[in-house]
């Protein structure tokens, strides 16, 4: 699954002369923490709660409440953003996406495509494509086998599931340093009794399953 198939295309935006204030009522309109700052069409950085969290006016000073609270005004998005920040393309990898946020810490990517912002990928979003490719939804019956990982473990599954003439909506492998791997098996009907027992009979373990109606 490609970036470009799960990404918010034209996101909301603020330019680097926004005020900060400006940008903390367009977060809490469209009820976003994080903003691509753009100017000319170039992304120049991301401005996030935290960042304006930070740039906060502290009461610990010497000015009144009132100094402090017309400097915020003045604040710029320019004065308080993160610069340069990390991005991906629209024809990368939902995984590479998942890899760079997950390995940076970060919470969203700005997608560019011939130097321009055409959209954000984020954490929502992977989530989204998770439970999509793991058919989290689907109607049906996803079940969980114990499988020992070898060559021709899925044609055996995919043969037993032929025989009682039910479809494979959608397939996943775990194996998380297990002495057996977990085969997650989704399949178009709820009732699976018949498919179980023939999944026992043929040395799997069902270890687990959900119904989706």
């Amino acid at each position: 699954m490609f970036v470009s198939w799960r990404m918010t295309a034209h996101p909301f935006t603020v330019s680097p002369s926004t005020t900060v204030p400006e940008a903390v009522n367009l977060m809490q309109k469209h009820h976003v923490r994080k903003l691509p700052v753009v100017s000319n069409g170039r992304l120049v950085g991301i401005v996030s709660q935290s960042d304006i969290d930070r740039a906060s006016p502290s009461m610990a000073t010497s000015f009144s409440a009132g100094e402090l609270i017309y400097l915020f005004s003045k604040l710029k998005v320019s004065e308080v953003m993160t610069r340069h920040p990390i991005t991906i393309g629209p024809d990368a990898l939902l995984d590479e996406a998942a890899i760079l946020m997950r390995d940076h810490k970060i919470e969203i990517l700005p997608v560019i495509e011939d130097d321009e912002l055409i959209g954000v990928i984020t954490e929502s979003d992977l989530l989204d494509a998770f439970i999509e490719l793991n058919g989290a939804r689907v109607n049906g019956t996803r079940l969980i086998i114990e499988a020992d990982d070898q060559p021709g473990v899925m044609a055996r599954l995919a043969s037993i599931t032929s025989e009682v003439r039910t479809n494979i909506t959608h397939i996943a492998v775990y194996r998380g340093g297990l002495e057996r791997s977990l085969v997650v098996l989704g399949v178009n009907t709820l009732n699976t009794d018949d498919l179980e027992e023939k999944i026992a009979n043929a040395g799997f373990t069902v270890k687990y399953r959900m119904r989706n109606e």
